[in-house]
């Protein structure tokens, strides 16, 4: 087969378009090199109006060119005269080309390509890879998720899981509202948990940037009859704002991570009478599942000690077994109990135990003033367990990348690697 025959046949060019040339071009080590594909059109080829489609002659032409996949080891270019048409309703227009989408200097292939690699890759590594400034290749990757978002459709969303993940140093957030999975009656999983809404800070104001966005694809607020969330002050003003009929779940994480901070909080201030406290952080902050033999053991001998610590960690096992009642009505019982005990153990001043559990106080405090959101859980049994899996995979990219130039770009990846999105590669309108 014939160079050109070749190429043309491995570019699924139609009539008029057709390859008019082949051109290698050899670097000096003579290991890389370039080839260029001319493309033309055939005399009196006529092209469809990009506004009403109808075919239309040839006007003016331009000489454009595109980066291309590869050949072997080689770069590829195509390089091609794009006419212009002139349309009698319309005037003179650039019509589209088939191989790439409107305005960009590389082919759909290549941008393909990008796209799927910036999933797995840091975009440093794939502009090593492909030999391209990295900014030109992320400007791919925005221009394809921002294209995938406009076709998302929330109209079917009636539950919201929303959670915070740092971005950068010194208290930088994004915040994420996901779609959890959804199953049929038998609990089984018909469509994927996805991320909705990326936006930063984690104020109440995020909850307003996230409806309009919402009802913007489709969505509709009233429909939305649960959200799980932390127990911030400031998303509970955001959602009792935009989402005022959904009933709010506090998620189970952060209601023991609440209590787990009055933990650790508790060992800190004991540790000034009871210094073989020190470098026993972990051992009190994980289950004792997690826990290795040798910290099961150093627990065990620490809490013969009757020391307070021990006590605030047998109050966050405790709690835990909240979320393993049967029922909701069991699950009410098990957490008032709770906070009836932990509430006399925490005021009782001798032996300094109101002020070594003065976290733990002011902590069943806020469980109590919270206890019928935390209990919701027992209606769907939602947690942000879903939502923590995407933060990792958030951290796990902006590691890869060694942090992100700005947070427009980490949103970005978020929504390509956890939004769920149907990628659709914009082919220019046809010739005819």
């Amino acid at each position: 087969m014939h160079n050109k025959a070749l190429f043309q046949a491995a570019l699924g060019l139609s009539s008029p378009w057709f390859v008019a040339s082949v051109a290698f071009t050899p670097e000096a080590d003579e290991v890389r090199g370039r080839i260029v594909v001319g493309i033309g059109f055939k005399r009196g080829g006529r092209f469809p109006c990009p506004e009403c489609g109808a075919p239309c002659p040839a006007h003016d032409t331009d000489t454009q060119r595109w980066r291309h996949l590869a050949f072997f080891q080689h770069e590829a270019y195509l390089e091609a005269r794009v006419p212009r048409v002139r349309c009698e309703e319309h005037g003179v227009l650039r019509v589209g080309v088939p191989w790439a989408r409107p305005g960009s200097g590389f082919t759909l292939l290549f941008e393909a390509l990008v796209v799927e690699l910036s999933k797995h890759m840091a975009m440093a590594a794939i502009a090593r890879l492909v030999g391209e400034n990295d900014t030109r290749l992320w400007r791919i990757v925005r221009w394809h998720v921002e294209d995938a978002r406009e076709r998302v459709d929330m109209s079917a969303v009636r539950a919201v899981v929303v959670d915070e993940t740092s971005r950068a140093k010194r208290q930088n957030y994004v915040t994420l509202f996901l779609q959890p999975r959804e199953t049929d009656e038998e609990g089984l999983q018909t469509a994927p948990p996805r991320v909705l809404f990326v936006t930063e800070d984690r104020d109440h104001t995020v909850f307003h940037r996230f409806l309009a966005d919402f009802e913007a694809h489709g969505g509709r607020p009233v429909l939305v009859d649960d959200v799980c969330m932390d127990m911030s002050a400031a998303f509970q003003r955001g959602v009792s704002e935009t989402l005022p009929f959904a009933q709010v779940t506090f998620d189970r994480f952060h209601v023991v991570k609440l209590v787990g901070e009055a933990v650790d909080d508790a060992r800190r201030r004991e540790c000034r009478a009871a210094p073989e406290l020190k470098g026993t952080r972990f051992d009190w902050l994980l289950n004792p599942a997690d826990l290795s033999e040798k910290r099961r053991e150093r627990i065990r001998r620490l809490s013969a000690h009757n020391l307070l610590t021990a006590k605030a960690y047998q109050m966050r096992l405790t709690l835990q077994e909240t979320w393993l009642q049967p029922t909701a009505e069991e699950a009410r019982k098990h957490l008032t109990r709770w906070c009836a005990w932990v509430r006399r153990a925490t005021a009782e001043p001798k032996d300094g135990a109101a002020w070594v559990l003065e976290k733990m106080h002011t902590a069943v405090h806020t469980i109590r003033e919270g206890m019928d959101r935390i209990l919701n859980y027992f209606r769907l049994r939602q947690t942000s367990g879903v939502i923590e899996g995407v933060n990792g995979l958030a951290q796990a990219a902006r590691a890869r990348a060694r942090g992100y130039r700005n947070v427009d770009t980490f949103m970005t990846m978020i929504y390509l690697i956890a939004g769920d999105l149907e990628f659709e590669l914009p082919m220019a309108t046809h010739s005819r």
